[in-house]
């Protein structure tokens, strides 16, 4: 049986190849219009949920990865924890929910990926379209957070088995 994490790098793999191009498409196999054409520019991070960040970045920076961006969301008397980490220009983001959320993450048996996060050029024409083609959309609107220099708005949809997919843009 393949493990989860083995199950995500082929599948964030073969994501990649094919809006890179250098997989081709069916054409049979899929819709015949491409949602968010010329929109869509490529993948932005991989996420995944941590119970202890201190120790997640200590496990990391080892393999190479160097913090890029942190950050603290207020959320009730808490803050989540972010931390962005490069790998050669690939970012995985490690956050830290508040305590009441983590017993769920030390419960999974499957592995922690939370969301393949992709990049778009503009979020209101993203979420406008993707709402008309009948997507299941997690936020009522793109969401706002004070990440990297002038912040971020993002998404989530919910693919067919309730795994999300975030659509972000980096706001310049």
């Amino acid at each position: 049986m393949m493990s989860s994490f083995k199950f995500w790098v082929i599948a964030l793999g073969l994501v990649l190849a094919v809006i890179s191009g250098s997989v081709a498409a069916d054409p049979s196999a899929g819709p015949e219009k491409v949602l968010l054409a010329g929109n869509l520019t490529g993948p932005q991070h991989l996420g995944i949920p941590v119970t202890d960040l201190t120790k997640s970045r200590t496990f990391y920076e080892p393999l190479g990865f160097r913090e890029v961006m942190s950050a603290e969301l207020p959320e009730r008397k808490e803050s989540v924890k972010v931390a962005m980490m490069d790998l050669h220009g690939f970012i995985v983001e490690l956050y830290q929910p508040v305590k009441g959320d983590q017993p769920g993450i030390r419960s999974r048996k499957d592995g922690h990926i939370d969301h393949i996060a992709l990049n778009v050029r503009d979020i209101g024409k993203a979420f406008r379209e993707l709402k008309a083609a009948g997507l299941t959309i997690v936020e009522k609107e793109p969401v706002f957070l004070p990440f990297w220099e002038k912040g971020i708005k993002y998404f989530n949809v919910l693919g067919p088995d309730g795994e999300r997919l975030e659509f972000s843009e980096r706001l310049r």
